[in-house]
């Protein structure tokens, strides 16, 4: 599994599938205050990118995917429209 809650953080860990959407939303919506940590991440699927666009929490940590890093990091700290 991908996603680890240590405290208040929420470590995305190595290549981040379709069936850790639900264990991220869970640990979102499970406290106030709750960070993403995306050090450790590799390459994120869409559906764990649609749950960080909807739920816009705060992100930590430089990402090492490159593409997470170029493109995706730009449109999440992006305010949302509206």
């Amino acid at each position: 599994m991908s996603v680890r809650l240590d405290g208040p953080v929420i470590c995305l860990e190595g290549e981040c599938r379709v069936e850790d959407t639900e264990p991220l939303l869970a640990a979102l919506q499970g406290g106030p205050g709750r960070v993403v940590d995306l050090s450790g991440a590799g390459p994120l699927h869409a559906a764990i990118v649609q749950v960080l666009l909807a739920l816009r929490p705060p992100l930590s940590g430089p990402a090492r995917d490159p593409f997470t890093a170029r493109w995706l990091l730009p449109l999440l700290a992006a305010k949302p429209p509206g």
